[in-house]
C-alpha cells in the first residue's frame, strides 16, 4: 500500500515509529475524507477518490479502509476479545474515564445552547477520543506491542491536554462557573496523570527488554 511503503512489519516498533505510522494515517484518513465531501453526489466518485488516493485495485481500496478507517476501540474491534475488554473495563483508568463522560453528558445536558457551543463541543470530543486512545492502548496484551501501546497513550495524553484547554477556554467564556470548572478539570487530571504513570511503567518495559528508547 503507497502510504505504508516505508513500514515494514519484520521489526519491533518503538514508540515514534507507531507514532509516525499512525500519523500516516491521520493524514490518509483526513484526505479521504475530504474527497468524500468534495466529490459528493458525483457518479464516479468512487473512481475518483480511488484514483486521488493512488489505489490501484479493489482490494487495496478494501485494505486501506480495513486499516485505516475502523476505530481501534477496544469493544467495537474484532481483535480485542470480550474478556480483555472486560479485564480493561475493571481497570481505574477506564473508570476515571467513565465519569468523565458522565459528568460532560449531565453538563452539556444543562443547557441546550451549550451542544452548539464549540468550546463545548471541543470538550466533550476530546474526551472522547482519550477514552479511546486509552481503550486502543490498554485492551488487550499491551506487552506484546510495548511500542504501540506506549504511542496510543500519548495520543491519550494529547487528547487529555486539549480537553483541559477547553475547560479554560469555557471559563474564560462564562460557560463554565467556578465550580464547574474545578469539577471539569479534577476529573480530566484523574484520567491524566494515570495516562502519565501508564506510560512510565510501559516505557520501563521497554527498556528491560530493549534497551534505551
Amino acid at each position: 500500500m503507497g502510504d505504508n511503503d516505508d513500514f515494514s512489519c519484520g521489526d519491533v516498533w518503538d514508540e515514534y515509529q507507531w507514532e509516525q505510522f499512525l500519523q500516516k494515517q491521520d493524514r490518509s484518513t483526513e484526505k479521504y475524507l475530504n474527497l468524500l465531501e468534495k466529490y459528493l453526489g458525483h457518479p464516479d466518485r468512487d473512481l475518483l477518490i480511488s484514483q486521488e488516493m493512488g489505489w490501484e485495485s479493489a482490494s487495496e481500496e478494501a485494505e486501506w479502509e480495513r486499516q485505516f478507517l475502523s476505530e481501534e476501540e477496544c469493544d467495537e474491534n474484532e481483535e480485542c476479545a470480550q474478556e480483555e475488554f472486560d479485564r480493561f473495563a475493571k481497570s481505574r483508568v477506564y473508570k476515571d474515564t467513565l465519569g468523565l463522560h458522565s459528568w460532560i453528558n449531565a453538563w452539556l445536558a444543562s443547557d441546550e445552547e451549550l451542544n452548539e457551543d464549540p468550546q463545548a463541543i471541543r470538550l466533550a470530543a476530546r474526551s472522547a477520543a482519550c477514552g479511546a486512545k486509552l481503550a486502543a492502548a490498554l485492551c488487550g496484551d499491551g506487552s506484546a506491542e510495548l511500542g504501540m501501546t506506549i504511542a496510543y497513550l500519548k495520543r491519550a495524553l494529547k487528547a487529555a491536554n486539549d480537553a483541559l484547554d477547553a475547560v479554560s477556554k469555557l471559563s474564560a467564556l462564562g460557560r463554565l462557573d467556578r465550580h464547574e470548572a474545578a469539577t471539569a478539570r479534577s476529573l480530566i487530571f484523574a484520567v491524566r496523570d494515570r495516562t502519565v504513570d501508564l506510560m512510565g511503567e510501559f516505557r520501563m518495559e521497554w527498556q528491560k527488554r530493549y534497551g534505551g528508547m
